[in-house]
């Protein structure tokens, strides 16, 4: 371990050694992770066992139920590769369904309806079984014993639960059983136990049990996708659940839909930024909008800028604008759809999209046109000045209506709240990276104990992921069977100089995309180290409109940590940006970790006061 000297901007020093390094958004996962690495596994074993931690100790940020992309660089295949852990919509699943047979115009935040095939369980198996060394009794042996004999509560998990428990009083009883087994909201510290969760797991071990390494991940994947857990996931589907249309629905998802799934693997896109080749996984994420910013960026000159000064906030808000706009136009599952990735990131299109971007701040979302490809989204006035994406009629929600103000989340995003509770989770995110060179970043989330119903079988509940999909048939991110949602999941990789270097992420859902560059161009313009590029103030805009439900947007507006300074929020509201202050530390959760010849370093968020970065 290296002592490293803090940076007199910095909460905390750069991790600094050549052993290796690992960082999450919870201390507890970091250090099990750590561990894994110390017994000789390599940085996927680590991240196997970091990932389902991750789902017992910030069950209201993901879960077995939810989904996951990871970019991944094996030094034995010697190349980057994305591993695909997001489900798709059930068989049943359609448009005409949800839209003429339910009189929606938007799938519901909450309850079954909006629940695709769970993917990051059978993505974590297929990351082992090619990439890992350890067994799957080991990786699994630290989420079953948090399971079982308790994890400390953090006080997110208790507001998260406070938030919905009248729902689960009323509507959500199985769920009640759980987080409100003691007759109330559990106080924050309270060592928590999953019982069924460790049942779950353990059984699926002792299902799985014999024969080589390689045979064993293979019955678990078995066992997960046509034994117990899909029969029971099957069944509970078929209930009624109040979700918050104001309704209760069934699920779409049936044991055929799960049989029928396997993660994948693809090749990452890729742009050229001076020393550096940024990758992300493709169109069926959001990811494609941090290449996008980074190409019109690429075209100003931000070496000298402050990094919280209103230059550089406007020129990146700005150029936000415009990416997620083609996020909204152009993004869909390249399966079903032809997502035009070479012409978004080419410098014709993009040099006539970067005139766009004057001193003054759009309040327009401004797609751009490519014959044969896109539409946009259709968006409707709503209350307190918002926006909605969808359409009026009888399918308007009567629950859950859009807030004419929004509640900070934990990590500075709007939350949902209505009578049906909160209706958004978020994320949590780890980057590992060993000894050896090997890589792993991932942003797993879903399946939080808000988001449906508890399974009282198995100890979680489903995802809503397909609250993405839009029930419109000629969009790219149309609902469609066996089709991914354009999830605003979004892990990060780049290489410099050709070599693997730096791994990065944050929760934040449509914020992703937004900390995710401005971390890249704190370190690369600003010659940051890891943890000043995270420490330094941060800013999302709300300015194009939510993946999540009710789909809304705040055209214009831009919320900065107060840390910014009165001069640049005078400056930025000079120039037109709706600005809200928010807390001095409430923006983004990041990770880090990069590999530079034998050194590893690692950083990691202290806002929300969870994540840690170890190493040595």
């Amino acid at each position: 371990m290296s002592f490293v000297t803090p940076d007199p901007f910095t909460t905390r020093p750069e991790i600094d050694g050549t052993f290796g390094v690992v960082t999450s958004t919870h201390w507890i996962a970091t250090a099990v992770g750590m561990g894994v690495l110390e017994r000789g596994g390599n940085a996927f074993d680590a991240g196997v066992a970091v990932a389902f931690v991750l789902q017992v100790v910030e069950p209201h940020l993901n879960g077995p139920g939810g989904d996951v992309p990871l970019i991944l660089h094996d030094v034995r295949v010697g190349r980057p590769q994305v591993v695909c852990g997001q489900g798709p919509a059930p068989a049943a699943a359609t448009i005409a369904h949800l839209r003429d047979g339910l009189g929606l115009d938007l799938v519901p935040g909450t309850g079954l309806l909006a629940t695709c095939v769970p993917g990051s369980f059978d993505a974590y198996m297929r990351v082992l079984r090619d990439h890992g060394t350890w067994r799957l009794a080991d990786v699994l042996a630290p989420a079953i014993a948090y399971a079982r004999d308790g994890y400390p509560l953090v006080e997110r998990i208790c507001a998260t639960i406070a938030t919905v428990e009248a729902l689960f009083t009323e509507h959500w009883t199985t769920s009640a059983a759980l987080y409100l087994r003691d007759g109330g909201v559990p106080a924050p510290g309270t060592l928590f136990t999953n019982p069924a969760l460790a049942e779950t797991y353990a059984r699926i071990l002792r299902e799985a049990a014999g024969g080589s390494r390689e045979a064993e991940i293979e019955r678990a994947r078995r066992v997960w996708s046509q034994g117990f857990v899909a029969e029971a996931i099957d069944a509970f589907c078929r209930t009624e659940v109040m979700d918050v249309t104001g309704r209760r629905h069934r699920g779409l998802l049936t044991g055929a839909d799960m049989a029928g799934w396997a993660a994948s693997v693809e090749e990452p896109l890729a742009y050229e930024y001076g020393r550096y080749t940024v990758l992300k996984a493709g169109p069926w994420t959001q990811g494609l909008a941090t290449l996008q910013q980074l190409a019109l960026l690429k075209g100003f000159a931000l070496d000298g800028l402050d990094p919280a000064g209103a230059d550089f906030i406007h020129l990146q808000v700005e150029c936000a604008k415009l990416a997620f706009a083609d996020r909204d136009t152009f993004y869909g599952d390249p399966d079903f759809v032809a997502v035009p990735v070479e012409t978004l990131l080419s410098d014709a299109y993009t040099d006539a999209r970067r005139r766009l971007v004057t001193d003054r701040a759009s309040l327009e979302q401004r797609p751009g046109t490519i014959p044969g490809h896109g539409k946009a989204l259709d968006a409707r006035a709503s209350e307190g000045g918002r926006t909605a994406v969808g359409s009026t009629g009888a399918g308007e929600p009567t629950v859950g209506r859009i807030p004419s103000r929004v509640a900070p989340a934990e990590d500075g995003r709007a939350a949902e709240n209505g009578r049906a509770g909160l209706v958004r989770g978020d994320t949590v995110h780890f980057d590992i990276v060993d000894r050896d060179g090997n890589m792993v970043t991932a942003t797993p989330s879903g399946g939080w104990l808000q988001s449906s119903p508890v399974i009282p079988a198995l100890g979680f509940c489903l995802g809503t992921r397909a609250q993405m999909f839009v029930l419109d048939e000629g969009h790219p991110a149309a609902l469609a069977p066996g089709k991914r949602p354009r999830s605003t999941l979004s892990p990060t990789l780049a290489l410099r100089d050709g070599e693997p270097y730096l791994a990065w992420g944050s929760p934040g859902g449509d914020q992703q995309d937004q900390w995710i560059p401005q971390f890249f161009l704190r370190h690369v313009h600003a010659g940051m180290n890891l943890q000043a590029a995270i420490d330094a103030p941060a800013w999302h805009t709300e300015h194009f409109p939510s993946s999540f439900w009710p789909r809304t947007s705040r055209p214009g507006v831009v919320v900065v940590e107060g840390r910014v300074g009165s001069a640049t929020v005078a400056e930025l509201r000079r120039r037109g940006h709706v600005v809200e202050v928010g807390p001095d530390w409430s923006e983004g959760r990041l990770t880090a970790a990069s590999r530079d010849g034998r050194r590893r370093r690692a950083a990691a968020n202290p806002r929300g006061m969870q994540g840690y970065a170890a190493g040595r």
